[in-house]
């Protein structure tokens, strides 16, 4: 009988967590679309629970053509409304705005540093940060670094950035391993 691989205890709840913990959680990310994403799916987590937003997740993507940062530039206010209407994703209008706006500073971004990863893997020198994690307790929701990153993003132009959203997006995105020490995927 096969054992069952140890995991972080918060993963346990489900199989899409569990999944979403495999195969994606804390492991380094460089894709920039894939980035950016990210970065918009952890600002339309504000208020909510990841697990809303990884169930909608598809939702977001088809909603949001796919994430094509250069067609969300250009939506204006009947893709907005269009959007607003969609109960597939969370239909706050400061969010669909967010991530309109994300967009434009995103390709900004991008044309700046040359791509999205090359800056905002600056924030942490191009490496991931290896955490000790004996529990959940031991897991910061902010810090230092996610300070500096909020502050640079909101003063680019991007919305629903603070230091907790961005501290979840360089766990999600392994930029920071804050995986249990005892979990599979530490190492």
């Amino acid at each position: 009988m096969a054992k069952e691989k140890i995991r972080c205890s918060w993963c346990l709840k489900d199989d899409l967590y569990k999944a979403y913990h495999d195969e994606e959680w804390g492991t380094p990310l460089h894709d920039d679309d894939k980035l950016f994403e990210l970065l918009c799916l952890e600002g339309a987590q504000a208020g909510l629970s990841w697990y809303t937003i990884l169930n909608k997740r598809e939702n977001y993507r088809k909603a949001f053509d796919g994430f094509d940062a250069k067609k969300m530039a250009k939506y204006g206010d009947k893709k907005i409304e269009a959007l607003l209407q969609d109960a597939g994703i969370v239909r706050n209008r400061l969010k669909v705005n967010a991530f309109v706006q994300n967009a434009k500073t995103y390709l900004a971004i991008q044309k700046e540093f040359g791509s999205f990863d090359k800056y905002i893997w600056q924030f942490v020198g191009g490496k991931p940060i290896i955490n000790k994690v004996k529990g959940m307790g031991d897991v910061p929701v902010k810090t230092e670094i996610s300070d500096a990153m909020s502050k640079d993003l909101l003063k680019r132009g991007f919305k629903f950035v603070g230091s907790t959203i961005c501290y979840a997006f360089m766990q999600a995105s392994g930029m920071v391993n804050d995986h249990a020490d005892d979990c599979w995927k530490k190492k």
